[in-house]
């Protein structure tokens, strides 16, 4: 029993990575599943898709590897955070699709708490925003919209998780109901300084106590899996948050270390160590992991927009076959055209906090064309880490490392790191092993199973692939920037919006 099964249940695939007792990866298997938009700014999933996939990409992963259950020292999982879904306890039939963070239906619910004066309060205890991004107001959608949902749950017989309570939920066979600190904190339910699900944002937000689940750390006991799915239970031992599980992966243990993931949207944390920052500039507070009851803190900026803007480039607008030609078609852009793309096509991210937003392109010419699209595309991503990186620095001032430690699907691009580290003006360090939320996840699992070492330990094996260094001139980084914000201010003020609210 000498290797660890990854989990990465993400927005548009489920991942599942074998990784050895030295935490070198053996074998992947990846499956896409299908997405649902119902309505404009709707996203849902079904349940069944998340764990058809997981069920086949773990078991197929294991066999890809020539091994059996057997070999299989623990699981990790890891997955796409605030996604919610309900099912009935009873049957483990769910009640409704499960509604994914993108979703925007709920924003209206938002509004009028946040006019009620209720947000400072929500924030104070969660380190949250009053946004449809977060679990609370979609599960208080579910149990409106399906009928006598609402009085079964009250009456116990409902259980709600993210998408790694509905796993655990699955794998265990109905046994545990459990999620982590991780993801518990991104439920607008959660007091993340007393550790605790809080009572009285459950009635604010009408979500009933009989339907959360056992909160954990993050490398815990999870429970056993059914025997029949590997040849032999497995524990599973490891669970976080994508995004934290990418901080873990990228040895961020220092207060200072800061980490960005570009996968569906973009991620940034800065690790705070033992000290909760409350945000002056719309950034969330939030748990970065939980390790032996001790919670570590971070300051997040959630961008909901990175890689989606280029599989919008491939399936709405058509101008390229895979994600990898978007680096040629970018230096291929004329270099006369400054074409910015604000890709809120959900709304926008921190620290703005628009979920009415929608996107918006500035710039065009008569000339501008599918390389000018895919350069303003990339380039868009950076400006969104800009973004975030001001917020921090000026929530965190000068403590923090001043590299940026990246990881995601976008970081294969050198295009795209290059423009990264151009437009923050800092270095950003790419790792050699860019897996790094299946690894974070795997790591959990096997500091809990006593396979590997401790956090400090893990942290030296870090090991860097490529440092980009800024290149641009801060008179030119700076005139960028200054488009790129008036191209936000336009956007935000043409859906109706007030950038300082």
């Amino acid at each position: 029993m000498s290797h660890i099964l990854a989990i990465d249940q993400g927005t548009t695939s489920t991942r599942a990575i074998l990784f050895d007792g030295n935490l070198r990866l053996v074998a992947t298997s990846q499956l896409e599943f299908p997405q649902h938009f119902p309505q404009s700014g709707w996203v849902e999933h079904d349940p069944a898709d998340l764990w058809s996939t997981t069920a086949a990409v773990s078991r197929g992963v294991i066999e890809q590897a020539g091994l059996t259950g057997a070999d299989i020292a623990a699981i990790g999982i890891t997955n796409q955070r605030e996604t919610t879904l309900v099912w009935d306890r009873q049957t483990g039939d769910p009640i409704h699709r499960a509604i994914v963070w993108q979703d925007r239906r709920t924003a209206d619910t938002c509004a009028r708490l946040k006019a009620e004066g209720l947000e400072p309060k929500v924030t104070e205890r969660t380190g949250l925003l009053l946004d449809p991004y977060f679990s609370a107001t979609k599960i208080a959608w579910i149990l409106d919209q399906v009928p006598g949902a609402r009085g079964r749950a009250e009456r116990g017989e409902l259980a709600f998780g993210t998408v790694d309570t509905w796993l655990i939920w699955k794998l265990t066979d109905g046994k545990v109901h459990a999620t982590d600190a991780t993801n518990a904190a991104r439920t607008l339910l959660y007091d993340i300084g007393r550790g605790a699900w809080d009572d009285e944002l459950c009635t604010i937000f009408r979500v009933p106590r009989a339907v959360l689940p056992e909160v954990r750390d993050c490398a815990a006991d999870f429970g056993m899996t059914r025997a029949d799915l590997f040849g032999r239970p497995i524990p599973i031992r490891g669970v976080a948050g994508d995004q934290q599980a990418a901080t873990v992966g990228q040895a961020c243990f220092a207060p200072g270390m800061m980490k960005s993931t570009y996968g569906t949207g973009c991620f940034a944390l800065l690790n705070t160590g033992r000290d909760r920052v409350a945000s002056k500039n719309r950034l969330l507070t939030t748990i970065a992991y939980q390790l032996d009851g001790k919670p570590t803190y971070a300051l997040e900026g959630s961008i909901f927009i990175a890689g989606a803007v280029v599989q919008w480039l491939r399936d709405g607008l058509k101008i390229i076959r895979e994600a990898g030609e978007t680096h040629a078609l970018a230096d291929a852009a004329d270099p006369g055209q400054d074409v910015i793309l604000v890709p809120a096509f959900t709304g926008l991210g921190a620290p703005y906090w628009q979920p009415e937003c929608r996107g918006a392109v500035f710039g065009l010419t008569r000339n501008s064309g599918p390389a000018e699209f895919a350069r303003a595309a990339l380039e868009s991503v950076g400006y969104q880490t800009r973004d975030l990186l001001e917020a921090m620095r000026a929530d965190w001032g000068s403590r923090s490392e001043g590299i940026l430690r990246v990881d995601g699907g976008m970081t294969a691009s050198d295009w795209a790191m290059q423009f990264l580290s151009d437009i923050i003006g800092a270095p950003v360090d790419r790792p050699v092993v860019r897996e790094t939320t299946a690894l974070g996840a795997a790591y959990l699992a096997g500091l809990e199973s006593g396979l590997c070492p401790s956090p400090e330990a893990f942290g030296q094996r870090w090991s860097l692939d490529r440092r980009f260094s800024p290149g641009l001139s801060a008179a030119r980084r700076d005139e960028k920037y200054a488009r790129w914000q008036a191209a936000v201010d336009a956007t935000i003020r043409f859906a109706g919006g007030d950038r300082s609210s």
